[in-house]
């Protein structure tokens, strides 16, 4: 009795992890056909046909009828996911210091809709924005066409526990903000809310969807007002004891430097930020995405005060990723916000630095913008959801 149990158990798990790892590689490359995902899988066309009806009956896939391609025998039905609505999606959620944004985004990452504002970067507390992100959700609900909502990611400026908690947000005033609570009281009929640091976030969607597909260890840089930084390795995110690793604009680089939003002095993000940019051009320091724009469109007609800018800003990129690429050794850096749009007048400088403060084998890591652009986080909060149901997930809807 004991044995046909264990058996059973044994058998209920095999099946699982198969249902996980075809609706996994589904969501992560996109419709394939039958006689793939048996490539895939290792699995016999039969066992995967059996499979692929168990998440037809639940409705996260559908069989479509392939294209002939001229060989001999029936070709190989075609699995993807429903089209907008008619499957299961979730609520994604970014909150920056200038800005927000909403998204109701399906299996594959088919973003089905999404609302973005940009805000006063005056401390606005997190229960007036919990209010208006729910007025937005429901907005971009509508829009999507209704589809079932299945839970929640959130990406946020911040250091975040693994709880939901923003333990500190120093940019957006937070401390010790009980985000997900706070969500879940306005969303009651969602099954999970899920909160995680936005350069986390999206160093996981640029290394499952953009530029650092297939590249196993990483670095990602997201520069606005301040500095976002996170690090995967051996193709996991390094999150540190209390979640907290990766933020690296707080890594200390000038004694001599100003004080930052936290309170030390001459923090990374006070040399490299965004007010750090626009003070070296005589620019407002508080002028934002707007002031920054336009100095990047006064770079590319040849201004020689903003290329300078650019590169002395450049230098300080390259100064504190060196002591990164020595510790962590990775085989790529992103850059994201602010520099993948001057991405073409900092890349360099950073590799020159680079090759002059790093290890000598270390000196082949690629540094590349984002292709993911502003979405990365939100594409990240995206996945964080979708991550609650991918592991099981027959048993996830029918429970």
């Amino acid at each position: 009795m004991v044995q046909q149990v264990g058996n059973g158990l044994r058998s209920a798990t095999v099946r699982t992890r198969n249902l996980s790892q075809i609706l996994t590689h589904l969501h992560l490359e996109g419709a394939t056909t039958r006689s793939a995902l048996g490539e895939v899988t290792g699995l016999t066309r039969s066992a995967v046909g059996a499979l692929v009806g168990e998440l037809e009956a639940v409705g996260l896939v559908r069989e479509l009828p392939s294209e002939p391609n001229g060989s001999r025998g029936r070709p190989s039905p075609v699995v993807d996911f429903h089209d907008g609505a008619s499957g299961p999606a979730v609520l994604a959620f970014e909150i920056l210091v200038d800005s927000m944004a909403v998204a109701v985004v399906g299996l594959g990452c088919q973003v089905l809709s999404e609302h973005r504002i940009a805000r006063s970067r005056e401390q606005v507390s997190a229960v007036d924005t919990v209010r208006d992100l729910a007025g937005m959700a429901q907005r971009c609900v509508v829009e999507a066409g209704s589809p079932e909502i299945i839970g929640a990611g959130v990406a946020v400026a911040g250091l975040v526990r693994r709880g939901g908690e923003v333990a500190v947000a120093p940019n957006l005033g937070w401390v010790d903000v009980a985000l997900a609570e706070l969500l879940a009281a306005e969303f009651a009929d969602l099954r999970s809310i899920d909160v995680g640091n936005e350069a986390q976030l999206a160093a996981l969607a640029e290394a499952r969807r953009g530029v650092a597909k297939g590249f196993g260890d990483l670095i990602y840089i997201s520069a606005e007002v301040g500095i976002g930084g996170a690090v995967v390795s051996a193709g996991g995110p390094v999150v540190g004891h209390g979640g907290f690793a990766g933020e690296v604009g707080h890594i200390p680089v000038n004694p001599a430097g100003r004080t930052c939003a936290c309170g030390a002095i001459g923090c990374w993000e006070t040399e490299v930020g965004e007010r750090a940019l626009l003070r070296r051009a005589g620019m407002d320091s508080d002028g934002g995405r707007v002031e920054v724009g336009r100095l990047i469109e006064l770079a590319r007609e040849g201004d020689a005060t903003a290329s300078e800018v650019f590169r002395e800003t450049a230098g300080w990129i390259g100064f504190g990723l060196a002591g990164l690429v020595n510790v962590m050794n990775p085989q790529m850096v992103v850059l994201g916000g602010m520099y993948r749009e001057a991405f073409e007048f900092v890349g360099d400088v950073v590799v020159d630095r680079l090759a002059t403060r790093v290890l000598e084998p270390l000196r082949k890591v690629l540094v590349v913008p984002s292709s993911l652009g502003a979405d990365a986080a939100l594409l990240g909060a995206a996945e964080l959801a979708f991550d609650r149901m991918l592991p099981d997930p027959v048993r996830w809807r029918t429970s």
